[in-house]
């Protein structure tokens, strides 16, 4: 999940920063004065988390598949990204990064649930057998005997 979620902030910094910045580098991942809403590139940077963390929710779905453990796996991310961020600049002491990084665990966590339950809710398809579905069998005059003697099984 951390990687995918790099990545995907990278190529959207990249896309919305790269042509405006001469030196793109980690300063804008984990950089907490690089939020900054009084700019036009910290408004960039806002946007691109906020996105990333709409890119997170469908990673959530791909990777987790579970509504139940959406918010484990999104608080565990936004951990580890404050433990990298302190790190490489010290702990956070810009308001406006802890309410985007609030809202971009919100957007992810409560987005993420939703694709997943919705994904849960589908039905699951019956089995086919050589493209035809089991109760299409029946309609054939194949009975339950005769399915399990010739292979098909039930």
């Amino acid at each position: 999940m951390q990687c995918l979620y790099y990545l995907s902030l990278g190529i959207l910094q990249w896309l919305l920063l790269g042509t405006y910045v001469s030196n793109f580098t980690l300063y804008y991942f984990f950089d907490y004065e690089a939020v900054n809403l009084s700019s036009f590139t910290g408004w960039m940077v806002v946007i691109s988390y906020l996105a990333n963390a709409a890119a997170g929710a469908g990673y959530l779905c791909l990777v987790v598949e579970r509504a139940k453990k959406c918010l484990d796996f999104t608080a565990t991310l936004f951990f580890v990204h404050l433990f990298l961020s302190s790190v490489h600049s010290g702990f956070p002491t810009n308001f406006q990064w802890w309410v985007l990084q609030v809202i971009g665990l919100v957007i992810m966590a409560v987005l993420g649930e939703w694709l997943c339950m919705r994904r849960e809710m589908q039905d699951i398809p019956l089995a086919t057998l050589g493209g035809l579905r089991t109760s299409s069998l029946r309609t054939r005059g194949m009975s339950l005997t005769e399915r399990v003697k010739s292979g098909l099984g039930v």
